[in-house]
């Protein structure tokens, strides 16, 4: 029995001449026009652009003038006057950002921060402490302070927790009761 053949997908053929948007090869595009990755390496981001202006055809329909180019790894030009900077983050955001990739990379058994996420879900530690051995001093980040375990903080001065503490919900309320343990008096 003779085997099937495959249905090909029809390539659709549009006219250069009735294509919705200008087309540029490339080396042709004019000034003004660029794609999104060239914006990035400039340093802007897309702005008040609503859409592409032209395509940038692919190496492949450079040799067919006369038909648009319909395939994927053609480029949408946008403007460059429409653009904006990128936006910078302010110092808290990068302290954010910080905090929150810091969580997720740091071993909650041996408090080693690693620079890659750690599998906490899943695994519940990162790899030397699952398997029982050394890490190797490349793979994790030096910290000279450990970070907070959600216990409340020792206080400087070794004395007894404070009302605010409290108040803040750092001591439990079985403590929080007895007025001998206040430091603070309230008038």
């Amino acid at each position: 029995m003779p085997r099937t053949r495959k249905n090909r997908r029809e390539a659709v053929r549009v006219p250069r001449s009735t294509a919705s948007l200008p087309e540029y090869d490339r080396g042709t595009v004019p000034e003004g026009l660029a794609t999104r990755p060239a914006l990035w390496e400039i340093g802007l981001s897309l702005g008040s652009n609503e859409g592409p202006v032209a395509i940038l055809r692919c190496r492949l329909c450079a040799t067919r003038p006369n038909w648009s180019c319909r395939h994927p790894t053609r480029g949408f030009l946008l403007r460059v006057d429409l653009a904006r900077p990128k936006r910078v983050p302010t110092l808290a955001q990068e302290l954010a950002l910080d905090r929150a990739l810091a969580a997720r990379g740091t071993c909650p058994k041996c408090s080693r921060r690693y620079y890659y996420c750690l599998l906490l879900r899943t695994v519940g530690s990162c790899d030397p402490c699952a398997q029982g051995y050394e890490p190797t001093p490349g793979a994790y980040v030096h910290t000279t302070r450990r970070l907070s375990t959600g216990s409340p903080p020792e206080h400087p001065d070794g004395g007894p927790p404070r009302f605010s503490d409290a108040y803040r919900g750092r001591v439990p309320p079985s403590l929080a009761q007895d007025p001998s343990l206040h430091r603070d008096t309230c008038a």
